[in-house]
């Protein structure tokens, strides 16, 4: 951990990987820098446990997605990390037990076809929420909000069109079998950072930037500004003079609830590796499960969304008594004894955290870019609710900390001219 100083050329607020992406840009520019981090850890909402000896497991984010343009896979790459190209099972990887072939097919037709109406709805000027573009009656709209609650943490009628358009998927997706967050910390470890260090201020009135913490003040030439866009929204970080446009900006892109669980499962030999479990449902409330994810004798669940706010309010151990409950109804009671609780997330009630991803509201898609604009030559933003192709990733998370670093050291070049 970093001495906290009294004065620094360039401050950056947060430690997840924009902040990590600003510090690690700033490293040859000659400028002093450090990193406010108000957790007890670096990485934000890349965190990596260890669930049990030898299985690793990722609270926040755990796919390379987009990973054929993922800034992380050569970062990866060059710490050692090895990279699991496996196809991810969420299509022809189902389960064929409870998701039969003919039911795959028909369904995916129908997302598809969802997704295509989406595409040709977003060419139009004024904003519409996603939903508009589900088919009415179809059986499979459920299924298809569901998957809107773990792609964007909301259900589709929370989700601007123009919005889910400009999001960049390549649909190439690896994992990393020592886990995402220990990538992200192992990135971020030589980075100037103090702990335990929490933002209440930001004060630009002055000729430098006066940012009072909870270790003491800190003066600033230059501030990054990496906080998730709730946090800005309820302005737990204040700004004097408020920054209104940056608070109605960070409104218009709230966090969803997506939340994580992990099962130990016993005589996992009998199930098949890497394979998605789910069945056909009647309810956007409902789980996404991976058995046996690298092999290791567990079961991993996602849940997004409403459904997922629900059970993370409902107090620890409801996410993991809903999977197994869930599980039992797939594949048969004898599961119930089969299925023990190793770890689950609660991002929504972390304090610095209040949720998993931004998704825009519909009328709000400008809002990414409005977020990401500098104030004054001297405050910059960053986070993946700024990115405006890949938001909602630690990739994107990380490129718009690497892009508002590139965006000071313009400033103080064209300052020196």
């Amino acid at each position: 951990m970093t001495n906290f100083p009294s004065e620094i050329d360039v401050a950056i607020i947060g430690a997840g990987a924009a902040g990590l992406g600003a510090a690690r840009a700033l490293e040859n520019s000659g400028l002093s820098a450090i990193v406010l981090e108000a957790r007890d850890r670096i990485g934000g909402r890349a965190h990596t446990v260890m669930a049990a000896p030898g299985i690793p497991f990722d609270m926040g984010c755990g796919w390379l997605h987009s990973a054929d343009k993922n800034s992380f896979v050569a970062i990866a790459q060059q710490l050692g990390f090895a990279i699991n190209k496996a196809r991810a099972p969420w299509r022809e990887g189902s389960y064929e037990r409870t998701f039969p072939k003919a039911d795959r097919i028909d369904f995916f037709q129908a997302i598809d076809a969802f997704y295509d109406r989406a595409e040709a709805a977003a060419e139009n000027d004024a904003d519409a929420p996603a939903s508009t573009c589900l088919e009415p009656g179809n059986r499979w709209n459920p299924m298809i909000d569901a998957i809107s609650t773990y792609i964007n943490g909301v259900t589709l009628d929370r989700v601007s069109l123009h919005d889910m358009d400009a999001y960049e998927d390549t649909e190439v997706n690896w994992r990393l079998s020592a886990g995402y967050g220990a990538l992200i910390s192992a990135y971020g470890a030589p980075c100037p950072v103090s702990l335990n260090t929490r933002v209440t201020l930001i004060d630009h009135s002055g000729a430098r930037i006066r940012i009072e913490t909870s270790k003491g003040t800190l003066s600033a030439a230059e501030v990054i500004v990496t906080m998730p866009s709730n946090l800005l929204a309820n302005e737990s970080i204040r700004f004097d003079p408020p920054l209104v446009a940056k608070v109605d900006a960070a409104r218009g892109l709230p966090l969803g609830t997506n939340n994580k669980v992990l099962l130990a499962l016993a005589g996992a030999d009998n199930t098949p590796s890497d394979s998605g479990l789910r069945g056909a449902t009647t309810s956007s409330g409902v789980g996404s499960f991976q058995i046996r994810p690298f092999g290791t004798p567990t079961i991993e669940g996602f849940y997004g969304g409403p459904f997922a706010r629900e059970l993370e309010d409902a107090g620890a151990g409801a996410l993991s008594a809903q999977a197994i409950d869930e599980i039992v109804a797939l594949l048969g009671s004898d599961f119930r004894r089969r299925l023990t609780p190793l770890a689950e997330s609660r991002w929504a009630h972390d304090p610095f955290a209040q949720g998993a991803y931004s998704a825009a509201s519909p009328g709000h898609a400008g809002a990414r870019a409005i977020l990401a604009a500098p104030v004054d030559g001297r405050m910059f933003f960053a986070g993946e609710a700024t990115s405006p192709n890949f938001f909602s990733t630690a990739h994107g998370a990380r490129d718009s900390g690497e892009r508002a670093a590139g965006e000071l050291l313009q400033e103080l070049d064209r300052q020196r001219t």
